[in-house]
């Protein structure tokens, strides 16, 4: 579905049934982008990415919510329910979190490496 007041927007809060549903994996660990800048605002949020110079709205505080739980939370659905996300809405978060993964405001966390360098060598 798009957005009423511009139609070449899409709407990641509603389903198209035109269109399949986005893969997100909600068990993964995500991050918004280090070159994104988040303004919370009384609707949900503006989110500028300063790499690709892309706006984007969150339409909820609740998703503004699970974006900013991203970094702390072990996966994306522990974010979620962090945020007060009800189960049955789930899919409908995901997908909104799919959009904003495609347009690389969040991405997958990488995992550090550790090191083979023992920390301490005994004597």
């Amino acid at each position: 579905m798009t957005d009423v007041q511009n139609p070449d927007v899409q709407n990641p809060d509603v389903q198209n049934p035109d269109v399949p549903a986005s893969p997100f994996d909600l068990d993964s660990a995500w991050v918004l982008h280090p070159s994104v800048s988040v303004r919370p605002e009384p609707f949900g949020a503006l989110l500028y990415h300063f790499g690709n110079r892309r706006l984007s709205f969150l339409k909820t505080r609740q998703l503004l919510d699970v974006v900013r739980g991203l970094d702390g939370a072990p996966d994306a659905r522990s974010a979620c329910q962090a945020a007060g996300v009800e189960p049955a809405n789930l899919p409908a978060m995901a997908r909104a979190l799919a959009s904003l993964a495609a347009g690389d405001t969040i991405r997958p966390r990488s995992t550090r490496r550790q090191s083979t360098i023992p920390a301490e060598v005994a004597p």
